[in-house]
């Protein structure tokens, strides 16, 4: 893969996590529940407690991408270190959707009866379906590395 395509992708993965980052400081100043309360308040209320540590696999997701587009440039794609980064990205984006999952379960049962969750609960669905199918991709990936190292050990 050519230098260029690299950068351009470890750069899309630095702009994805400073998005999600200033989404994550901003929008609880502006959402719903926390307009009329104070800094203290905001940033401990539980369900933002909450966000912020879901949020932990997702930014150790994208730094695994990350390094694993550096072993790409460095032309390491057929390595153990490489296999590693896909597999804890795989495991980090399954606890992310576990914890999404949670975050549904537990607006459904402690929401506001005035208030309607079905657009939180279509996004923890859209978002459980995409981390499932990041997982099974990395599943693949990982098992197509596997097979390469095995066929250039066999060949040497």
């Amino acid at each position: 893969m050519k230098k260029g395509a690299i950068y351009l992708l470890q750069f899309a993965v630095l702009l994805l996590g400073f998005v999600v980052l200033t989404a994550l400081i901003r929008l609880p100043l502006t959402e719903g529940r926390a307009v009329n309360l104070d800094l203290f308040h905001i940033y401990t209320d539980p369900f933002i407690m909450y966000g912020y540590a879901t949020s932990i696999p997702f930014f150790f997701a994208l730094f695994m991408a990350f390094k694993l587009l550096t072993y790409i440039g460095q032309s390491q794609l057929y390595s153990l270190d490489a296999i590693a980064a896909v597999i804890k990205m795989r495991y980090c984006v399954i606890v992310f959707s576990i914890f999404t999952f949670i975050a549904g379960v537990l607006i459904v049962l402690f929401h506001d009866k005035e208030d309607d969750p079905a657009g939180f609960i279509s996004l923890c669905i859209m978002t459980i379906l995409l981390s499932i199918f990041i997982a099974i991709m990395a599943f693949l990936f990982e098992k197509k590395i596997r097979k390469a190292i095995e066929l250039k050990s066999k060949m040497a």
